[in-house]
Order: structure tokens, then sequence, then C-alpha cells
């Protein structure tokens, strides 16, 4: 079977074994697509992942193999997410699922950007579910990056109503400000790019340029899902006093929020990474009844051309890659 797999600084193609189950409980499923995350572009520019690493969790995949006791069964086609909480360690019990050591040591086997994958009973059991057939693949694939935030405005605990600015009208922006007014939250969302700032209007949201934000609008809470340094200080500006900033992106220089700022005006800032398999379940809930619209934002690859769908991410070409895995 084909992998893709980085290679002293490159992710190249390679052929490998097939995937077997050997008698071990599971599925092998038969990848369809998979999205490209932004932590796939962190893992490979910085070079966290080792050569040799296949990168890629986004997946909409047919299973083609299977020893389970779920009631999943071959042609199945389903959507799954890579990480599985304990569930009983001090991070979970405490709501910080995506800190529990059991979380980042599940995975899906050998990586999204291959064409087969082994998926564990545990996978089965917790994080798949089989894809909504009113949903195409594309839009199967945001299941994983949409249950992150869900878990984020969870995690945010706002009031219903609050007001809140979504800073960053990336894929993961847009889906976050839809998943906010679903929440039920009166929903503002600023880029400096006029092509974003017109999706989320276009999508019935109300959204800007920061250059041309009003100085006395505030909200009650910032959802900062944008990747840039300078957006911190758009978050600081416009947070009202005693207000929330949800931290759901790294920065180049890794700068942090005042500590003044937070001591005097009374902010509270905090981060939220990966969801839970609840999340996921609203997740996918909020795709299937089209409250979160995820057409349109993404630009197909085949996996061969891999390689330039990095490329393309890294210098905002596009919005979003997914890269289709030949029948």
């Amino acid at each position: 079977m084909k992998i893709a797999v980085i290679n002293k600084g490159k992710i190249v193609i390679k052929e490998t074994p097939d995937i077997e189950l050997n008698g071990r409980q599971g599925a092998i499923v038969k990848v369809l697509g998979c999205g490209l995350c932004g932590s796939d572009i962190v893992k490979f520019v910085h070079k966290i992942s080792k050569d040799g690493t296949v990168l890629g969790h986004e997946i909409v995949a047919r299973i083609v193999e299977i020893n389970s006791k779920t009631n999943f069964k071959i042609g199945d086609e389903i959507v799954t997410s890579h990480h599985i909480p304990c569930g009983e360690c001090v991070y979970c019990k405490n709501g910080n699922v995506s800190m529990c050591e059991h979380f980042k040591s599940t995975n899906i086997v050998p990586g999204g950007f291959s064409e087969y994958v082994y998926l564990s009973e545990e996978h089965l059991k917790n994080v798949a579910h089989v894809k909504p057939e009113n949903l195409t693949d594309i839009e199967a694939s945001f299941y994983e990056p949409l249950g992150c935030c869900v878990r984020a405005i969870k995690r945010a605990n706002l009031r219903g109503n609050a007001t809140v600015l979504v800073v960053g009208l990336g894929s993961i922006g847009l889906m976050m400000a839809q998943a906010l007014k679903a929440f039920g939250m009166d929903v503002m969302g600023c880029d400096l790019i006029p092509d974003r700032v017109n999706r989320l209007r276009n999508l019935g949201i109300a959204a800007c340029n920061v250059k041309e934000m009003d100085p006395n609008f505030k909200a009650d809470g910032v959802f900062m899902t944008s990747g840039a340094d300078k957006a911190i200080n758009t978050a600081l500006k416009y947070v009202r006093n005693g207000g929330k900033i949800l931290v759901f992106s790294s920065t180049p220089n890794n700068w942090g929020y005042a500590n003044n700022e937070i001591y005097y005006r009374e902010l509270t800032v905090l981060g939220s990474y990966s969801p839970a398999p609840v999340d996921l379940e609203d997740s996918l809930n909020l795709l299937r009844s089209h409250q979160v619209k995820v057409a349109g934002l993404s630009t197909v690859y085949p996996l061969e051309d891999i390689q330039k769908a990095f490329d393309d991410t890294m210098n905002n070409r596009i919005m979003k890659a997914y890269i289709k895995i030949k029948e």
C-alpha cells in the first residue's frame, strides 16, 4: 500500500506491505480521504515528527476487514478520531481529556495519509461513527476538527446569547463562528483577508476587516483562531473587562498575554486543544443538520500531490487541503 511519510524535510510517497488484522480486534479501513490539519503543518515545519512518520488524522474511510464486538460491518463508510481518553485519570476527571496520557498514546496506524489504516477496537467503540448519508466525504472529514471547536466552546462556558468575537477566519474560525451561533451566541468574526470576511457574511454571520472594527466594540468572549502574534493585541483590545479569551491556536513567537491586563481587568485566558468523544458526537450532529456548513472550504489533492498540498497550505494559497485517496 502507499503511504506519505516525512523524509528529510519533504513529504514523499512510499510503498509498504498492506496492513492486516492478524487476529487483532478492530478494523482495517480503506482511507477515502483525509483533511490536512494545522497540527500536521506544525509537526512538519518544526520537525516535531521524525522521518518516517505518516501524518494525518481527519479521515473518512470504508471498512474492508473487521473483528469487533461493535455493530460496524464490512462496507460501512465511517468517520473517526485518532485519540481516546481513558476517562479515569486526574486529567479526564477534571475535564482536561487532551492532557490524558492514554489520549496522547492512542492513534490510528500508520496515519491518515495512507491507503489503509488500522483502527483498534477502542477506536470503534468510542470515536468512530457511520458517515451520515447527507454528507459528502469532504464534508464528513471535518468531523474531528469541528469536534475540537465544540470542546472549546464548552470550555469557555459562556452564558447564552453572549457576545463573541472570533479572531481569524480560516477553516477553523469559520467553523467556530457557526458552532458558536448554533450554541446560541451572538457572533462577530474578523480577519484581514476580504475573502474570508465575505465567506462568514455569506453564512449569515456578522464579520468585518480587523482594521475596520468599531473601537467601542466589546465581547464577552474572544475566540483566538488566528495564528498571528499580533492577534493577541486584537483579543485584548476587544474583550470586555471581566471577559474571557479562549486560545485555540499557536503563534510563531509564543508571546503571552500581558499579566497586568489579566490582573486589573479580571480577564480569564484559557486554552482548549482536542475533543472528548461526546464533543465528537455533537460535531457530527452539527454537520449532519448543516448548522455548520463546510462545503467549499477544501481544495482536493491526490495523494501523489501531497507535498503541493502542504506547500499551498503553508503559503496561504488555499483555505484547507483534502487529500483524496484513489479507490
